[in-house]
């Protein structure tokens, strides 16, 4: 029995396997050799380990497997951002949120319930909301959540089959030699740093539309239609044109990596998921979403 959410946290769980460790905890310790003793001792002790049967699981436990446990993670110190999402619709089978700058779309590193996924669970109340796809945490606008799995998988095959139309936009340098509207296509493969990618030769697996919307002075706004969806593609595709994003910390160099702390919440990246058009999988009918933001 896979014990509910909390806190819009879903439980991670681990399998015991058979053995003769002394206690639960002395697996968990040899198991996890970075958490201590200490963090699992606390965890117990909330209530925030239970076996498969929703048993609680105590420090002193005797070990017995084979068996499964599932546990909540907590993260010290998580950062608290002081930016809010908003819910832009809402049925049966779909949510579609507009998701603020710095704000992760998933839990991932030191990102737990400060993210949009886990703020969406508690806010709505539904334990079976997972993203239908996701946009970096430092990109503003338009993310896709499913209620139920089967509502997920169709959702997601728009994206696998590109019967999906993404439009975002852009603020970065003006260049009035650029021939504008454009097609870029290359081939984005990931750089020697991890988090960063980078065009190499080869036959293209990426390609983005480029319109001009408008020119103030050395900047301009462009709009962004990804044909593709590969890893940082609109800033990579950006950065090769001479028109890096203004506030990418990556392109063209590190600024800093992800794990820098603090942000600069005066310097967001200047791009926004804006806009996302399909036809309903499920309901047949034409839907199209714009995001309330606008880049500055």
């Amino acid at each position: 029995m896979k014990p509910a959410t909390l806190l819009g946290v879903s439980p991670s769980v681990v399998g015991l396997p058979s053995g003769s460790w002394p206690t639960i905890t002395d697996f968990l310790l040899e198991r996890f050799p970075d958490i201590p003793r200490a963090t699992w001792e606390q965890r117990m002790q909330q209530g925030l380990v239970v076996d498969e049967q929703g048993t609680l699981v105590t420090p002193e436990r005797p070990y017995s497997g084979p068996m499964r446990v599932y546990y909540y993670r907590a993260i010290e110190d998580e950062p608290e951002l002081p930016f809010e999402e908003t819910v832009l619709y809402q049925d049966e089978h779909l949510v579609v949120a507009d998701k603020p700058h710095f704000l992760p779309v998933v839990p991932a590193g030191r990102y737990l319930q400060q993210t949009l996924l886990v703020r969406l669970k508690r806010r709505l109340g539904i334990d079976t909301l997972a993203p239908i796809h996701r946009i970096d945490r430092e990109t503003a606008g338009l993310v896709m959540f499913s209620v139920q799995a089967q509502a997920g998988n169709a959702y997601s095959s728009l994206f696998r089959d590109r019967q999906i139309h993404k439009e975002y936009e852009a603020i970065a340098p003006w260049r009035a030699d650029l021939q504008l509207p454009l097609l870029h296509r290359s081939r984005i493969e990931p750089d020697t740093q991890f988090f960063r990618q980078r065009e190499v030769p080869g036959t293209p697996n990426s390609e983005t539309r480029l319109e001009l919307l408008e020119v103030r002075g050395a900047l301009a706004r462009y709009r962004l239609s990804p044909v593709s969806g590969r890893t940082h593609q609109l800033r990579v595709h950006m950065n090769a044109l001479g028109i890096p994003i203004v506030g990418d910390l990556l392109y063209p160099e590190v600024v800093h990596g992800p794990d820098h702390v603090p942000d600069d919440y005066s310097q967001p990246l200047q791009l926004l998921a804006k806009a996302i058009e399909f036809t309903d999988p499920i309901s047949g009918k034409h839907r199209r979403f714009e995001s309330l933001q606008r880049l500055d």
